[in-house]
């Protein structure tokens, strides 16, 4: 399969749930937008690197590296390599002098571990095909131009966008992207897909 390039493009704070972030992936050349629910742990863990943070004592992720640097191990990419029911799986690919292996891990600690080392980041387009969400090639806001009003959420988000027409979902969609609630927009994503997929 042919492996597709993501970097991240943005670390979100839901507004919808307490202490859950949504980690953004973008395709290095394309339009399509991969948002990750993480953990507040993972999304400090993935800020940090990001900003190139030095914590007074290792965090875990740090930790990892120390330690597989210690031994000679590389990290060479992660890969997002499959979506079951909502849950993304990835795999490290390692080397040294000896051996080259993958190995299993959640999503957010690949992600933490591959802004560390400054590895790439991949998946595959049948992951991006259904988890993904394509950006309008709108350019950037014009001085001046009016901003659109926050969508509010609330708990009973689910529930709301089951009484919504497909035309309205996507406008909704458009709306939460520009606002960059990516959590939102994973919602309201995947009750498009459901009825898509009931059709």
């Amino acid at each position: 399969m042919k492996k597709i390039e993501l970097e991240i493009v943005a670390l979100s704070h839901s507004i919808t749930q307490t202490h859950s972030y949504a980690v953004v992936l973008g395709e290095t050349n394309g339009l399509r937008r991969l948002p990750i629910v993480i953990g507040g742990f993972e999304a400090q863990a993935i800020a940090v690197a990001l900003e190139r943070m030095q914590p007074s004592r290792p965090l875990t992720h740090d930790l990892m590296k120390n330690f597989m640097m210690a031994f000679n191990v590389e990290l060479h990419e992660i890969i997002i390599s499959d979506l079951q029911e909502g849950i993304f799986y990835s795999k490290l690919l390692c080397s040294n002098e000896h051996d080259t292996v993958e190995i299993d891990s959640r999503t957010s600690d690949a992600l933490a571990l591959a802004v560390r080392f400054g590895c790439p980041i991949y998946t595959y387009e049948h992951i991006l095909e259904s988890a993904g969400i394509l950006m309008e090639d709108s350019g950037k806001k014009k001085k001046g131009e009016e901003e659109t009003a926050p969508v509010q959420s609330s708990g009973g988000a689910k529930e709301d966008l089951k009484g919504m027409s497909l035309d309205e979902l996507n406008q909704l969609l458009s709306e939460v992207l520009e606002q960059e609630d990516y959590l939102r927009a994973i919602a309201i994503r995947d009750e498009i897909n459901h009825r898509k997929k009931k059709y």
